[in-house]
């Protein structure tokens, strides 16, 4: 269930760094793509998958994530993510994260995180070939609705698209799209299974948003990888490593350390 979300593109075009005196700026008010807007039960990172939930199923899962930067670091935990296929062709889903904020306040904002209501259609469904897409309404958490300018919403939508390739047991995913605020994403990934219950991937995702000051834009390009394994027939945990390349500070530049549990509800039914 890796979702694409971004926040607002212009909550990062007020200078080179954060208000309290770091040049880093935590994943919970960048305006850019960051592991913290990650609603995953797979370790890929933001990249999508284009498969659905059988109608009925639901997924719950409880994850937590660390971020440090080049002066500050981020904690996220818990961070709750759900969904349910309601169709053969339609899903919906919440991820909503809290934020540990810093004792002496001069790191992250505790307290909710930007939460995220999504939706998924197929628009294709062939065995080897999927599309999807999944709109988005992202209500932005503490840290980053202080940022916004005057006036501005904390409620922004979003237009990801996924395409999932599937090659025997190796699946290739690739992703892009647009949020209303001018903020832009795309990246690949694959993955493919170890053994029967353990599955591995990799991605590279890059996200990139103008910003109100002329000539200075915001870019962020992450690789990711990492391992998931199924303790029992609806019980998955998993685990994954990223980290920023040829990426500015104040850009979300930095290591992200995640991990968590994803549990299967699947329908019982009776004749």
């Amino acid at each position: 269930m890796a979702l694409a979300v971004a926040v607002t593109a212009r909550a990062q075009g007020h200078g080179n760094g954060n208000a309290n005196g770091h040049k880093s700026q935590p994943p919970s008010s960048s305006a850019l793509l960051s592991p913290a807007s990650t609603t995953s039960a797979s370790p890929l990172s933001w990249i999508d998958d284009a498969s659905l939930l059988a109608p009925g199923s639901m997924t719950l899962t409880i994850s937590a994530l660390r971020w440090s930067g080049a002066d500050l670091s981020e904690v996220d935990a818990p961070i709750v993510d759900a969904a349910v296929g309601l169709t053969k062709r339609l899903q919906i889903g919440a991820s909503i994260p809290h934020v540990v904020g810093s004792a002496d306040g001069t790191g992250p904002v505790g307290g909710l995180g930007t939460a995220y209501i999504t939706g998924k259609v197929a628009l294709l469904t062939e065995r080897e070939v999927k599309l999807a897409v999944s709109p988005v309404l992202e209500i932005l958490g503490a840290g980053a609705a202080q940022a916004l300018p005057v006036g501005d919403s904390r409620y922004q939508l979003g237009l990801p698209v996924s395409l999932e390739v599937v090659q025997g047991s190796v699946r290739i995913f690739a992703a892009t799209g647009f949020f209303t605020r001018g903020a832009w994403f795309a990246g690949g990934g694959t993955g493919f299974q170890l053994t029967p219950k353990t599955g591995a991937s990799a991605a590279f995702t890059r996200s990139w948003a103008k910003t109100d000051v002329d000539g200075v834009n915001r870019d962020r390009r992450e690789i990711s990888g990492g391992m998931s394994h199924f303790v029992r027939p609806q019980i998955a945990v998993y685990g994954s490593l990223g980290h920023t390349i040829a990426t500015a500070d104040e850009s979300g530049a930095g290591m992200t350390v995640s991990g968590g549990v994803t549990f299967l509800l699947t329908p019982n039914f009776t004749k």
